[in-house]
């Protein structure tokens, strides 16, 4: 296994919390529009047919990580060389800082369209991205802290469903399974994007103690977000009507007017000022794992591959001025991750177990 001193390294439960924070950001207040309009309200089964997905992806995806001794970069080297195996180990890295570019633009966008119009993108990308800088120089246990806190504290927004419950219909999900398994596979599709964030093992296993002891969380962590994203879809579905829903960009936030409190007019944003702690993971995550791929196949240190990669998000959020640019970037984030995880994993694998069997070794 990659060395890495016992100091730098956390528990295996904390596995559960770095995956779900990455796997709850940007994607929850607009999802259920982009999978309903392909499975209608049969969208809920294509939520758990994703998570089941994931599973066996991520069962791979240790699996590669017990050959390689815990250093998936290695196992690039291992297979296809030197050169080759770095300039995929390279594509990697660019995957994980597209990865956080993406969430940050889209949040950025949330907050223009809802809160502050005038808010000038660079003014918010800057700013965020010099407290994502200051939390990943610190290394990977402290940005697990974040991962756990960003996870914590904004928990209570689960409560304010409750508030939805009053305007549901259930019986707009009726009748189950009546889109063909076709559109349904498609929505699934669709929800690559959703569910991304537990590939990052990939990177983060050699920092956990008896790795082997963390599939159990790991697999925790796809299982919660699976449900999450599973009731979510259901508790949407039953409030909006198809038609309704296609015209809402951001569900979650519209049915978040419908929570009344005596001191809060528009929860709303409260629910947008919140989420910024809950996609500080995910950016600072993603930024984390794109400079520690820098740092193995280039002499240079982290911190500085950490301040390059920033600066390249930066200004790439400055090249997004729409809503069909955002659109757009957020799609091809959704078509690489798939081909990454559903096309290149397994097709890994395979290399991997062929090699294994001729050589006796990886």
């Amino acid at each position: 296994m990659a060395s890495v001193a016992e100091r730098l390294q956390v528990s295996p439960f904390m596995t559960f919390f770095v995956i779900v924070s990455m796997q709850i950001g940007v994607g929850v207040l607009g999802f259920q529009r982009v999978i309903a309009k392909t499975a209608g309200h049969d969208a809920w089964i294509s939520v758990l047919l994703a998570g089941a997905s994931s599973h066996l992806i991520l069962i791979v995806l240790y699996w590669l990580l017990q050959q390689a001794d815990g250093d998936f970069l290695l196992l690039h080297q291992r297979l296809f060389g030197r050169w080759v195996g770095g300039a995929l180990s390279s594509l990697l890295a660019l995957y994980f800082a597209a990865m956080a570019f993406v969430v940050l633009r889209t949040y950025i966008e949330v907050i223009q369209v809802w809160m502050f119009p005038d808010l000038k993108t660079w003014e918010f990308s800057l700013a965020f991205l010099f407290l994502c800088l200051y939390i990943t120089v610190g290394g990977f246990r402290v940005v697990v802290g974040i991962c756990f806190f960003c996870l914590i504290i904004p928990s209570y927004l689960l409560f304010t469903f409750w508030f939805v419950l009053d305007y549901t219909d259930f019986y707009q999900l009726l009748p189950i399974w009546d889109h063909p398994p076709s559109t349904i596979v498609k929505a699934a599709k669709q929800m690559t994007l959703t569910m991304l964030g537990y590939e990052t093992i990939l990177l983060f296993y050699p920092f956990i103690k008896r790795g082997n002891q963390s599939a159990k969380w790991a697999h925790a962590a796809l299982l919660t977000t699976t449900l999450f994203y599973a009731l979510l879809t259901v508790l949407t579905l039953a409030y909006f009507s198809e038609k309704q829903l296609q015209r809402q960009i951001w569900p979650t936030l519209t049915m978040w007017k419908m929570v009344e409190l005596p001191f809060i007019e528009r929860f709303e944003y409260i629910g947008i000022a919140n989420w910024l702690l809950i996609i500080l993971p995910n950016v600072c995550l993603g930024l984390w794992c794109s400079s520690r791929i820098c740092k193995q196949l280039f002499p240079v240190r982290q911190k500085t591959a950490l301040l390059v990669i920033a600066a390249i998000c930066f200004f790439s959020t400055l090249l997004i001025h729409d809503r069909k640019e955002v659109d757009f970037v957020n799609t091809i984030l959704n078509r690489v991750g798939f081909y990454f995880l559903y096309i290149w994993i397994p097709c890994l694998a395979g290399i991997t177990y062929i090699v294994k069997k001729v050589r006796g070794n990886v």
